[in-house]
């Protein structure tokens, strides 16, 4: 089952404590057992979480900038620890990479596992040291396909993974994304998203009314899978901080909590195709 929560409803991240998540079984721990039962890989860290950061240039450069900033302050945050700290193992491996058009993405933090204060430190100066960039196109799709074979090849195999794509538009480049979804769904992985709605919907940027919809009807999956919206520029840094404790913890949002719509989606899935498709014809 998937799941939505609104930022500016509910503030999770400082709700959530060590005695909060401790104890708290992961949601997918026996499927996380199945998908990796066949090579016998003993799990190293508590989650594999892959995050997935949109570059292009629908985001302007503070936007940019403030979500670099918004990672890397969530992962050095006191809450972050006090998760992590509660985790069986209480570690996780965690890489960074920025995507825009189907062959366009950038790995800014290979594979890294955060066990505490200086591993979390070090990860977000990595993060907060890399150049910004912007580039042209979305593609929620070649970013789900690019992730999934990352997994594969992380030495510090877990008892989640979980892939968290941030993003402030729908797919318009490259294969469709629901059937990406899907796959990486029926290899045991998690799909969380953070839509960023803080500016009006505008034709120049390929902007869409109700992107929280098709975030939770297109591009999330998995067991627990939930959307965190910004809707607020102001609250853009806790809003990720809110993402991880959850993704971390293994939880999902506590209140308001709204299930997906079991149906048709609410926004079509091609609609960032269409869109697109109807401007440039091409």
């Amino acid at each position: 089952m998937r799941w939505y929560v609104s930022i500016g409803a509910v503030l999770v991240a400082g709700a959530l404590t060590a005695s909060d998540v401790a104890g708290v079984a992961a949601p997918d721990v026996r499927l996380r057992h199945q998908t990796r039962s066949a090579d016998k890989t003993e799990p190293k860290v508590d989650v594999e979480l892959v995050l997935a950061v949109d570059v292009s240039y629908s985001m302007d450069m503070d936007e940019l900038a403030v979500q670099r900033e918004g990672y890397a302050q969530a992962i050095v945050s006191k809450e972050f620890l006090q998760a992590l700290r509660a985790l069986p193992n209480g570690k996780i491996s965690v890489t960074y990479f920025e995507w825009a058009a189907s062959n366009d993405q950038k790995i800014i933090i290979p594979w890294r596992v955060i066990d505490g204060p200086e591993t979390a430190d070090a990860v977000a100066d990595e993060i907060l040291k890399a150049s910004i960039r912007r580039a042209s196109r979305t593609s929620i799709s070649g970013a789900i396909n690019f992730a999934m074979p990352l997994f594969e090849n992380n030495p510090y195999p877990g008892l989640r993974r979980v892939i968290d794509i941030s993003g402030d538009g729908p797919n318009n480049n490259g294969v469709p994304v629901t059937p990406v979804r899907d796959e990486a769904v029926s290899k045991g992985i998690v799909i969380n998203g953070l839509p960023i709605m803080v500016k009006e919907p505008s034709y120049s940027t390929m902007d869409i009314e109700n992107l929280d919809w098709y975030y939770e009807d297109c591009v999330i999956g998995g067991p627990g899978a939930f959307v965190v919206a910004i809707k607020d520029r102001e609250k853009f840094k806790e809003a990720i901080r809110t993402k991880l404790l959850l993704e971390v913890a293994g939880r999902t949002p506590e209140r308001p909590v709204i299930p997906v719509a079991d149906k048709e989606p609410r926004v079509s899935c091609m609609i960032g195709e269409k869109i697109w498709q109807d401007r440039w014809g091409r």
